[in-house]
């Protein structure tokens, strides 16, 4: 984060542009977290560019919207194509896809706006598989509007208003990546300790066959 923080702000004339191009090559599944190039615009406009608050906060709404509507055609057009090889399978198993497409059928506003607000490539699965079931595109343009609009202006403002104290900010978000690091190896850790545990004891409880006199 701070890498792609300092080369914007080397560019901050075209932070706006920048960021709004990040957004939409974010919406084509490339690895860009649309949640750091929020911080980063919020931040930007506390610290160097207040004058631009109002056009960097609509670069991120509309960056993130037609991010949104990216994943959501890409999942349309190829996804399905995708199903053909083992990966697009692992990534988005039939039984899955039909639990998203009836969820978000039944429940199409809670669905997207609890999606936005889930960051690690969620939201852009969700995208995805609404494409992929072939669920609405005007519903779906429709809510994400406004799911978006919500998600953009808490997220935006909140980090502006801690724009202030970025060197901090930084280091608790260092602070917090290395917990989150921790409890995912252990976590992982204990996992496979358990299955060896259990595939033991399955191995020990089979009776062993004698041979036949």
């Amino acid at each position: 984060m701070e890498a792609l923080y300092e080369w914007i702000v080397a560019h901050a004339g075209s932070a706006p542009f920048i960021l709004f191009t990040l957004f939409l090559v974010a919406g084509l599944n490339v690895p860009v977290s649309i949640d750091v190039l929020v911080i980063i615009a919020a931040l930007i406009s506390a610290t160097l560019l207040p004058e631009k608050t109002i056009l960097l906060f609509s670069c991120c709404f509309f960056g993130c919207y037609f991010s949104a509507q990216l994943s959501y055609l890409l999942g349309r057009v190829a996804g399905r194509k995708l199903l053909q090889y083992k990966l697009g399978q692992k990534l988005f198993p039939e039984k899955r896809l039909d639990k998203i497409h009836n969820f978000y059928k039944k429940h199409r506003i809670v669905t997207l706006l609890v999606g936005r607000f889930i960051p690690f490539g969620v939201r852009n699965a969700l995208f995805m598989s609404s494409g992929m079931t072939k669920s609405s595109f005007f519903k779906f343009a429709a809510i994400d509007f406004f799911t978006c609009l919500l998600w953009t202006s808490v997220f935006f403002t909140c980090f502006y208003q801690l724009g202030s104290n970025y060197d901090t900010l930084v280091r608790y978000a260092k602070f917090a990546n290395l917990i989150i690091f921790f409890a995912f190896g252990v976590t992982v850790i204990s996992i496979i300790w358990y299955k060896r545990r259990k595939y033991k004891k399955t191995v020990e409880s089979q009776p062993v066959d004698t041979p036949k006199s």
